[in-house]
């Protein structure tokens, strides 16, 4: 029996840890301010409630902090990490340009094989990253802390179809503690457009409140992947 369940655990795919903040100055995380225009979010590494953490400050700014992302999603498509935020963007409203605001997302982004996307859609991205910049995924799923939509809806982005929103957390009832979370990213991206060969290229995390100018204040910890059937592993204290 205990050679059966050692090989059953052997089988099960290990996490794959991608949020390690402790020395952000020499990891793959980088903060990446989108528009000059635009005031950046500050992004600082520290010890919060036990966790190793990055906390967001954004005061009517916006930046990502970002990272590249290789990852077999065949095998461990859910995504799973831990986040807080001291309050939600009051005047936010993902429906509109002028209130895509979120006190906390966590964004996932893909590249697609040329053929995948058509000639039109090819041409589109192009004209798109010619105004917006290379940072313009061919497709990416978004997980925000929303101040007024239910947990579960799915909305495109008010800029661009190529963004889907998911409001994975919405409201203040947990306000002010750290939350767990799990989201299998693979499928979502299916839902949103299609079932498309998907490879995930960026993760990226963020607090942004430049449409609305409101501040915002938030901790990410803990982000890593694991397969569709197995628990999420959070190695700090629990939520």
């Amino acid at each position: 029996m205990g050679l059966l369940v050692a090989l059953a655990a052997s089988a099960m795919a290990a996490p794959v840890r991608v949020g390690d903040f402790t020395a952000m100055g020499e990891s793959p995380w980088k903060a990446v301010q989108l528009s000059d225009r635009v005031p950046a979010t500050r992004y600082s590494a520290l010890q919060w409630d036990g966790h190793a953490a990055v906390e967001a400050r954004a005061d009517a700014s916006m930046a990502l902090l970002a990272r590249p992302l290789t990852i077999d999603l065949q095998s461990t498509p859910v995504l799973c990490w831990l986040w807080r935020v001291d309050g939600v963007v009051q005047r936010a409203d993902m429906r509109r340009k002028d209130g895509d605001d979120y006190a906390a997302r966590v964004y996932v982004a893909f590249s697609l094989p040329p053929e995948a996307l058509g000639i039109a859609l090819r041409l589109q991205l192009a004209l798109g990253r010619s105004l917006y910049g290379e940072l313009l995924p061919d497709a990416a799923v978004n997980y925000v802390w929303d101040n007024r939509h239910p947990v579960g809806t799915r909305a495109f982005n008010a800029y661009t179809e190529r963004a889907a929103m998911v409001v994975q957390r919405s409201g203040t009832a947990q306000v002010g503690r750290w939350v767990a979370e799990r989201a299998n990213v693979l499928a979502d991206a299916k839902q949103a457009f299609g079932d498309l060969p998907f490879k995930a290229s960026l993760l990226a995390v963020a607090s942004d409140t430049d449409n609305t100018g409101e501040q915002a204040r938030a901790g990410f910890a803990e982000l890593h992947f694991v397969g569709a059937d197995e628990a999420c592993q959070f190695a700090g204290p629990k939520p």
